[in-house]
């Protein structure tokens, strides 16, 4: 798992009491600028809040905002990583001095990948993705994300998942295959993209379009249905970008990988 520079905007707010507000009550409330974004107790940004709200006994009035830039429902680790930027949020705005493990206790609760969100750096998963080795260096810097427009149900495609993603015995050749150059070909493998670009074909439309346009290597990101591609320079990658941005109803990202 590797953080990129697309993020959205966590605005965290402490709201002053007003009027006859019983003393000590706890208020709540998460908007969002995204319509597809569940409002209310449905969203992982007001389900992290209330984690740390109720461990930490806030009684603080809190109003938080979303400000989405990540395509929603593109395997992109959107909601994870706006529950994770929440927990760190409120750690900082009430100076409660929770530590990064605290704080991956309560993400893990959330779900499995927003531990890694604590963090944000690159590292190997393995588990159901808590088990976090961090890597110290990428050989790539650049990448292109492509959206095609449409979300894919997560719970869709690992329905769809016919084969185990866990093996008895740890499997040491992702870190030894970055640590000098590879063949993309041995590193880039989704297990969910076989059956998901069946259902969706636009996704491999776009992942040969990624290759095409010169990627070192390219594939589907998580569930779907966003699609990636590798470059070693800046100047490839906008090269890229500028024949892809031929392809109608598709949102392009310029990312660099975070080390």
């Amino acid at each position: 798992m590797v953080p990129v520079s697309l993020y959205d905007e966590i605005e965290v707010t402490k709201v002053r009491r007003v009027g006859a507000e019983a003393r000590g009550s706890r208020t709540l409330s998460v908007t969002c600028d995204h319509p597809s974004v569940p409002r209310g107790k449905k969203n992982i940004v007001y389900q992290a809040a209330q984690r740390i709200i109720e461990a930490a006994d806030i009684r603080q009035p809190v109003k938080i905002h979303i400000g989405k830039q990540i395509p929603v429902g593109a395997g992109l680790g959107g909601g994870s990583t706006d529950a994770a930027a929440t927990l760190m949020g409120l750690n900082r705005l009430f100076r409660l001095g929770y530590s990064a493990g605290k704080l991956k206790a309560l993400a893990l609760s959330l779900g499995a990948d927003v531990p890694f969100f604590i963090d944000g750096r690159p590292a190997r998963a393995r588990g159901i993705g808590e088990r976090l080795s961090p890597i110290p260096k990428l050989p790539w810097v650049w990448g292109i994300i492509l959206f095609p427009g449409f979300p894919v149900s997560t719970a869709w495609a690992y329905g769809k998942l016919r084969v185990k993603l866990t093996k008895p015995i740890a499997n040491n050749s992702i870190t030894r295959l970055i640590e000098r150059p590879i063949d993309l070909g041995k590193l880039l493998v989704n297990d969910l993209e076989m059956a998901t670009i069946v259902r969706y074909p636009r996704i491999g439309h776009l992942k040969a379009k990624l290759i095409a346009a010169g990627a070192e290597g390219a594939l589907m990101s998580g569930s779907g249905s966003a699609v990636f591609g590798l470059f070693n320079s800046r100047n490839r990658a906008r090269r890229a970008l500028r024949q892809l941005r031929k392809e109608e109803g598709v949102k392009l990202f310029l990312v660099r990988l975070l080390n």
